[in-house]
């Protein structure tokens, strides 16, 4: 018996009528992996992607980035930006600078400012409430903001429902985020047709 101890391999409960401790391999975590440029992960709904987009002042979509679920808002600034393209009446270079952007809290983040003051755009973006408060710990000027202005961001809800009356905007249909992006799309066209 005493030649015995070591032979038993692998995890065992112990004497004393514990549980054995399953050792998991490390590194790769349990479910489907996903390629990133499918844009599906886990968010606050569950299972999904994000569709962030920008919208002129009568609510037409101007540039839409599809997302995984999970992705936040701010992070996704530079390639709405980027994205947007406003032919000229006179013909010319397309126009890629709003004159004003209108965004909520989930963009009031030093890096969006910076990027919107780099780029000369004048933006009106309402202050998060952690923010408020560890600046009034510290002296200095606080951001600008016009709630007269901000009042006019709801042109960006109304053109987001009038997307969302396409069931497969809506309801992601399609499973690769490419075709996902062309529907939203062509129910941005469908919108800028009707208007």
């Amino acid at each position: 018996m005493g030649g015995e101890r070591g032979l038993h391999r692998g995890a065992r409960p112990s004497a004393r009528g514990g549980c054995a401790q399953r050792e998991e391999p490390q590194g790769r975590k349990k479910g489907v992996v996903h390629p990133p440029d499918e844009a599906l992960g886990r968010g606050r709904g569950g299972f999904s992607s994000k569709a962030h987009l920008s919208c002129d002042g009568k609510g037409r979509p101007l540039s839409v980035v599809v997302t995984p679920g999970q992705c936040h808002e701010s992070t996704q600034l530079e390639a709405l930006l980027d994205g947007i393209r406003v032919k000229r009446v006179d013909g010319g270079r397309p126009r890629k600078r709003p004159e004003r952007l209108i965004a909520d809290k989930g963009y009031d983040f030093p890096t969006c400012r910076k990027l919107l003051k780099r780029r000369g755009i004048a933006h009106t973006i309402p202050e998060r409430r952690d923010r408020r408060e560890r600046r009034s710990k510290r002296p200095g000027r606080p951001p600008s903001f016009e709630r007269c202005i901000y009042a006019r961001r709801n042109a960006v809800e109304r053109c987001v429902n009038r997307l969302k009356q396409w069931r497969s905007v809506a309801t992601r249909y399609e499973k690769r985020a490419l075709n996902y992006r062309a529907v939203v799309v062509i129910a941005s066209l469908m919108i800028w047709l009707t208007s």
